[in-house]
């Protein structure tokens, strides 16, 4: 790889990947984490010629959210728990007047609240009432595992699930923009924090309602947006890692078990 490489990172030999590092990929809309996981293991499947290799990312996006995932190669998988436990920051826009069931846009919007009512001021009264502790549940149409099953795959065939009601920390609910039926948010909060579920409670909370239109994550403590790559232009980074400039990994540096 040439010293004018793009990535934020000193990947001169694969030993460093195989060992263990973290990419920081900025998620195209559309893809889940999974998705973008498993083309970059498949890709250094590919460059070390092995069948088996550990990938994995510190915290999930949904698919329709963009923004930082944090990806953990070789024995850094290992800190995976650790490296989710931080802060995240989001921003993004809630559509008022319509819900959905998926509190995104993963299903249709329904219904026709009144958001005549609703003033810049109220946004801000209501966003400062859900800052601090605050009780959600998270939304059915997520991967949370209910009876060893996503909750996602009962919600798709139409079967009820019961997901039980957890605690978040908010630190921050900023209201950057109103206009229409389009409310601009920057939310700082811990793991965990389902931003779907924050867009149908602050619906509710204005006496109206309100689905996620869009999401994108911008930190992931102590990672931010700012130091990723498009996911294309890392594809073609690893691409560029030639076998005869790389060094082969030990048995204990793979960690593939």
């Amino acid at each position: 790889m040439s010293e004018e490489s793009s990535l934020p990172y000193s990947l001169n030999q694969i030993s460093e990947l195989t060992t263990g590092t973290v990419l920081l990929v900025d998620k195209p809309q559309n893809w889940t984490s999974f998705d973008v996981v498993n083309k970059i293991k498949w890709e250094l499947r590919r460059i070390l010629k092995l069948k088996k290799f550990k990938v994995g990312h510190a915290g999930t996006l949904d698919p329709l959210a963009t923004g930082l995932l944090v990806i953990c190669t070789g024995k850094l998988t290992r800190s995976i728990e650790q490296l989710q436990a931080g802060e995240k920051e989001y921003s993004g826009t809630f559509f008022l007047g319509k819900t959905t069931a998926s509190f995104d846009l993963e299903s249709e919007p329904e219904g026709n609240f009144s958001i005549e009512h609703i003033t810049l001021e109220l946004l801000r009264q209501t966003a400062q009432q859900m800052t601090g502790s605050l009780e959600q549940r998270p939304p059915v149409f997520s991967a949370k595992r209910i009876n060893g099953r996503r909750a996602y795959l009962s919600a798709r065939e139409g079967v009820h699930v019961e997901i039980p009601i957890q605690t978040v920390q908010i630190h921050t609910f900023e209201i950057t923009r109103f206009e229409g039926n389009e409310v601009d948010f920057l939310i700082r909060c811990s793991k965990g924090t389902y931003i779907r579920s924050m867009a149908d409670d602050f619906g509710r909370n204005l006496n109206s309602g309100a689905y996620l239109k869009s999401l994108r994550r911008t930190e992931s403590a102590p990672f931010r947006l700012e130091s990723a790559m498009q996911l294309s232009d890392l594809m073609s980074e690893l691409s560029d890692l030639r076998p005869e400039n790389t060094i082969q990994p030990t048995t204990d540096q793979l960690d593939a078990k």
